[in-house]
């Protein structure tokens, strides 16, 4: 038993350290998505219960929306299934790391976010630490931070006056900055372009209350049947970027300073 809480008391020291930045930004998130909740009719329990249950940042800011409008499942199920599908990507290349860590298995696929899984998956983890409990621990932190920014943002939000009007821009800012963090990161700009050009005909065609579904069709089906011309130019641009970095000295510093800098909002 004693040996047992060792290894716990180590790979909860171990693990946390890694969190502490993902502390701030959740903090600031969860807060602002609870005064959101709270400022669009929602009591505190909504951001509490759904902060456990859903744990999808990107996602639980759009629900304010579905929660307010119409009810319809299949723009709720498409537009989880187009948000978060990078997670698919997530589970496939975790599954070596996730290789025997008995049940906490279970809790590791449902809590992974994009912060967690870039810990989990480029952590140093050191030989004396138990690889399994270092990957809950930052699970489980991860998933707490946002649970109690969220919870407090949602009780306090009725206690702060001061005008609110706007404060529902924030989700359009969120998904600004992750749409720009992506064209920053991209080296070939198509995809982006065409989805932007896409979504603004659909707009035009179906109006601002129906055009999000059709939108993300389109975007799914051109952008499948381009995937092979778009991988090939893609594929070109790391040819001559190579020849112009024959050591490949500099595309390697890109990639550790992507992976460290981890994934997007939720």
């Amino acid at each position: 038993m004693q040996t047992r809480s060792k290894m716990l008391k180590k790979a909860f020291t171990t693990a946390f350290p890694y969190t502490i930045p993902i502390f701030a930004g959740f903090w600031f998130l969860g807060i602002t998505y609870g005064i959101y909740m709270n400022v669009s009719g929602f009591s505190f329990w909504y951001p509490m219960l759904m902060s456990i249950t859903i744990f999808a940042g990107s996602i639980e800011f759009v629900t304010v929306n579905m929660l307010l409008g119409a009810f319809n499942p299949l723009q709720a199920f498409a537009m989880t299934l187009m948000i978060n599908a990078r997670h698919l990507f997530y589970g496939i290349s975790m599954l070596d790391k996730f290789r025997g860590v008995g049940r906490k298995k279970f809790y590791l696929i449902f809590g992974m976010c994009d912060e967690s899984f870039s810990i989990n998956y480029t952590a140093d983890i050191p030989e004396d630490v138990d690889r399994g409990w270092f990957m809950f621990f930052v699970t489980l932190l991860n998933h707490f931070y946002w649970f109690s920014g969220a919870t407090l943002g949602g009780i306090f939000g009725s206690l702060i006056h001061f005008n609110t009007e706007g404060l529902e821009f924030v989700m359009t800012a969120m998904f600004v900055v992750i749409f720009m963090e992506q064209w920053l990161k991209e080296k070939n700009h198509t995809s982006s372009i065409l989805g932007l050009i896409i979504s603004l005909i659909c707009l035009i065609a179906f109006g601002a209350d129906n055009f999000i579904i059709p939108a993300m069709l389109a975007i799914l089906a051109v952008l499948s049947l381009l995937r092979r011309p778009l991988e090939a130019g893609g594929a070109a641009d790391d040819d001559n970027g190579n020849s112009a970095d024959p050591d490949g000295s500099g595309q390697h510093r890109m990639e550790i300073g992507e992976s460290g800098r981890g994934g997007e909002a939720q």
